[in-house]
């Protein structure tokens, strides 16, 4: 019986390392890609070409074209984002125009 336990113990065990090195796979390969794709656009807006410059809007770093006004926000900033006062904000930017 108590083999079964410890092997019990021993499969938990590498359950929760196998998910702990999955999340930071994933961590790591958002970053590289992101990385990557500044590295390909050389910091200039994919539609027009312009330089993108750093803004701030609501403690949230991003990137905006200040020819065209496209915005790049990072792998988690909209999640940030959507976290603070969506009511006033977020909602007018998605608003459907048929509502």
């Amino acid at each position: 019986m108590k083999n079964a336990w410890e092997e019990r113990e021993k499969a938990l065990e590498n359950e929760y390392i196998h998910r702990h090195e999955q999340e930071a796979l994933a961590k790591s390969k958002a970053e590289s890609q992101e990385k990557l794709i500044r590295e390909e656009c050389k910091n200039r807006c994919p539609k027009c070409g312009e330089a993108i410059v750093p803004v701030t809007f609501r403690s949230v770093p991003l990137d905006r074209c200040p020819d065209c006004g496209g915005v790049w926000l990072g792998p988690n900033d909209l999640k940030i984002l959507a976290s603070k006062d969506h009511r006033t904000w977020f909602e007018q930017w998605f608003r459907n125009e048929n509502d």
